[in-house]
């Protein structure tokens, strides 16, 4: 008999919720929405909030379930970013697909199967305003036949009149507890030993999102094997560690440009990205007690302007210094701008 071949599936994929009743920590969402599978009475959906919060599971859930295997890739057309949905496509694709006319079936397999059909819209806050408009029209001519469901991170970037037009649930972030339940589900499955510290790290620096949080699980369990410890999932995530953040922090508490300098050096020699560090050193900073509100107010002001120079392609090294040095002159009490006279 031939060996079992380890699943190569991302986790992601082999752990996503197949129910509506599976989705995390949505508690109103999964009531209003099963409510909706019982009486098949769907009206147009808008999901926003956070990523990895389940919002294109429970859309891609609630559509299999109506529907089933079967009739699914005839009822439901899903679209995201990395397909074009410009305004012609809006105009013919998508035009086209909503004005055909379904049967009143019944039941199939199990299934509902109601008389319309679903658009899935994923990351909807990226289609242009044009594009968005030239769906309002869409939506209220075939409203009998077909129902659309747009999500989206930023609700303010959909507009107005398609907001309007929809039903529209706010997916939270992931507590700690439900993460670590889910967590903890995945590790009981794949055979890995996580210990209490390994837990809280995964959730701090996964912020909420549950796929990130199971893509860092599954990428530390490649490289460390089935025991990982909180040092291995920091190493696989890409967030620089805290002993170097402290030590950033320190140099500019000293008073001293040349310890500080050394220290910026050793950021940018280790590959660090400088808008990760800005980020940590940004929390960090808040939550000091031994800060003042004035200091801390000075200090996030430079941290917000080397933000935007770095996204507009600014020098890393540079733009830590000057961090570094703003910082300094803030803890220690210094004038912020030297005067030539």
């Amino acid at each position: 008999m031939a060996p079992v071949v380890p699943s190569s599936q991302p986790w992601v994929e082999k752990y996503r919720p197949k129910q509506v009743k599976d989705v995390a920590h949505q508690d109103e969402v999964v009531r209003v929405l099963t409510n909706t599978l019982e009486t098949t009475n769907c009206p147009h959906m808008l999901f926003y909030g956070p990523p990895g919060t389940g919002k294109t599971t429970t859309a891609l859930a609630i559509a299999h379930e109506l529907f089933g295997p079967e009739l699914y890739k005839s009822r439901v057309l899903e679209l995201n970013a990395s397909d074009d949905r410009g305004i012609n496509v809006v105009r013919t694709k998508i035009k086209d697909f909503a004005a055909v006319a379904v049967g009143s079936g019944g039941r199939q397999g199990g299934h509902p199967c109601p008389p319309y059909k679903i658009i899935i819209l994923d990351e909807a806050d990226s289609m242009t305003e044009d594009a968005q408009n030239a769906l309002r029209r869409t939506m209220e001519t075939y409203s009998k036949v077909t129902r659309f469901f747009f999500i989206c991170n930023y609700i303010s970037r959909i507009i107005e009149p398609l907001a309007s037009r929809c039903a529209k649930f706010r997916f939270k972030p992931l507590s700690e507890d439900v993460m670590s339940s889910r967590i903890v589900h995945i590790c009981r499955e794949e055979g890995l030993n996580l210990d209490s510290e390994a837990f809280s790290t995964l959730s701090s620096i996964s912020q909420g999102d549950l796929r990130r949080a199971i893509t860092y699980l599954q990428g530390a369990a490649r490289l460390f094997g089935s025991s990982i410890s909180a040092k291995d999932l920091i190493s696989v995530s890409g967030v620089i560690p805290q002993d170097a953040v402290q030590a950033l922090l320190a140099s500019c508490r000293s008073g001293d440009f040349e310890l500080a300098n050394k220290e910026v050096s050793n950021v940018i020699s280790e590959g660090y990205p400088v808008s990760q560090m800005l980020s940590q050193l940004f929390e960090v900073i808040v939550e000091a007690n031994d800060i003042s509100d004035e200091q801390k107010a000075r200090i996030c002001k430079r941290l917000a302007e080397a933000d935007k120079c770095l996204v507009d392609g600014a020098d890393e090294y540079l733009q830590l210094m000057d961090v570094a040095s703003n910082t300094m002159r803030a803890l220690c009490n210094m004038p912020m701008e030297f005067s030539y006279e």
